[in-house]
């Protein structure tokens, strides 16, 4: 069976959705999309932190919808990266886990950067007329031989993990200081394209460790030192919590330099993460790795619900409904594609068989169950506590959620909306559901092109005092 016979046999050919409100005139919206990196669920006031200060995001979400079941397509920053620029699950095209030396991509069957030949969100916009940037973090493939942006239809960019044009990294403070640097650049390709339409990834650096604030930023926590007992140290939480009020600080500057410029009201803003918080047993944020799932299980690298599950919120004025919180609606990251393509009134080339689906509708306020199934895989270990540990596979398909190894084994079933945290597996008590998603989830992993698996992987075994050694 080839993909799309078997992806058409999933869902269905669905029925054309109705166009998000268009611009007045002929003139397509600015989109603008704003990308956290290791920013949890819970890590802005508006999904219920109750110490960090976020008030422009959380402006943000007022002013339009804020989504509760938002979901990436990988659970670290290059799978998850892939997903929103082809509108794929990142493992067709081999990218299981970040992009890192060729020595370890070669390890984890991974190429070392993504094939520019591939068909992109920036590349179907830029054939419509738009003006096209990335600035921030790259991290679909650097090294020797990698190609820079254009290659992926982006007409202007400065980046991080990438060939071409960056900043001075040398700065120990450059990380703190560099969301203020990507929106600098971001508003001068406003400025510049601001009689077109235009697309600009704001892909920011924070807060992804290893995490340096300025003193001026952990300031902004005094309440968080550690004391007069343990004097030059910092705690863990002013760490995180200066780090993402910077960047909070920075889209701050941004939404209002696009007023100041009359380009809000005609522009899409979206803002999300690339995968759950990092976990504090991870050596460059152990000292800094308080990043809040919420209430979920999981955390960067798990496909429990904290790891994959992240905050998406999205602002155009008089099109996306204002003061609205979605419960209802599940979208993912293959959805960018097209549905921001439909907003642009251009569609992907013919033949792109996309995994995602046009939830223009949803954007525009009409909740509604989703079209496609979404599919995860993990083929390597997991940091932290075992209970985070999650099994290999994963298919989210309406309100249940199944979890197994391909092998068959920790097969566990979630009916999500009622346990959110996934502490009450049903796959016992509903085995005719197992029965259907389990063969639906492996097929669809034998699509996926073949590779290495870590030793533990899908696995949670704790060593329990007096147990035989692994």
């Amino acid at each position: 069976m080839n993909r799309r016979a078997f992806l058409q046999g999933l869902t269905g050919l669905a029925g054309a959705l109705p166009r998000a409100g268009r611009a007045q005139g002929n003139r397509p919206p600015n989109i603008v999309f704003i990308l956290a990196d290791d920013l949890g669920w819970g890590d802005l006031g508006v999904y219920g932190h109750r110490q960090l200060q976020t008030p422009h995001l959380d402006r943000l979400a007022h002013q339009g919808t804020l989504f509760t079941q938002f979901y990436v397509n990988g659970s670290v920053c290059s799978p998850s990266r892939t997903a929103f620029t082809t509108g794929h699950y990142p493992a067709r095209h081999r990218v299981h886990g970040h992009f890192a030396a060729s020595d370890v991509n070669a390890r984890r069957g991974m190429p070392n950067w993504l094939d520019p030949s591939v068909e992109t969100l920036p590349r179907v916009l830029g054939k419509a007329g738009y003006a096209t940037a990335h600035f921030g973090k790259w991290h679909l493939g650097s090294g020797q031989g990698a190609p820079e942006p254009k290659a992926y239809g982006f007409d202007d960019y400065r980046t991080v993990n990438a060939a071409g044009p960056t900043w001075d990294e040398r700065d120990p403070f450059f990380r703190a200081r560099s969301t203020e640097l990507i929106v600098d650049e971001t508003l001068r390709f406003a400025q510049k394209n601001r009689a077109t339409p235009f697309y600009v990834n704001v892909w920011s650096l924070l807060p992804h460790a290893l995490l340096n604030p300025t003193k001026e930023q952990l300031d902004r926590y005094p309440r968080l030192v550690l004391g007069r007992d343990a004097p030059g140290l910092r705690s863990a939480l002013q760490i995180y919590y200066a780090s993402v009020t910077a960047l909070d600080d920075a889209i701050g500057r941004l939404l209002a330099r696009l007023d100041e410029m009359g380009l809000a009201d005609n522009t899409l803003v979206l803002f999300s993460s690339d995968n759950g918080p990092e976990d504090i047993h991870i050596l460059n944020a152990s000292h800094s790795g308080v990043g809040s799932a919420g209430p979920f299980r999981g955390r960067k690298r798990s496909l429990y619900e904290g790891g994959v599950r992240l905050p998406f919120l999205a602002r155009w004025p008089r099109h996306v409904p204002a003061k609205r919180v979605d419960k209802e609606s599940v979208a993912t990251a293959v959805d960018f594609l097209p549905t921001l393509s439909h907003i642009a009134g251009t569609a992907p080339p013919a033949g792109w068989d996309l995994d995602g689906e046009d939830i223009s509708d949803i954007l525009a306020g009409k909740a509604r169950p989703r079209a496609k199934p979404i599919f995860w895989e993990w083929r390597f270990n997991i940091a932290g506590e075992v209970h985070h540990h999650s099994p290999m596979l994963s298919m989210r398909e309406g309100d249940w959620k199944l979890l197994m190894n391909p092998d068959r084994s920790r097969v566990e079933l979630f009916d999500i909306p009622r346990d959110p945290m996934e502490l009450n597996s049903l796959a016992g008590g509903r085995p005719e559901l197992v029965a259907r998603m389990a063969p639906r989830l492996l097929a669809w992993q034998k699509t996926l092109p073949q590779g290495p698996l870590d030793p533990g992987a899908g696995k949670n075994v704790y060593p329990w005092p007096g147990a035989a050694p692994p």
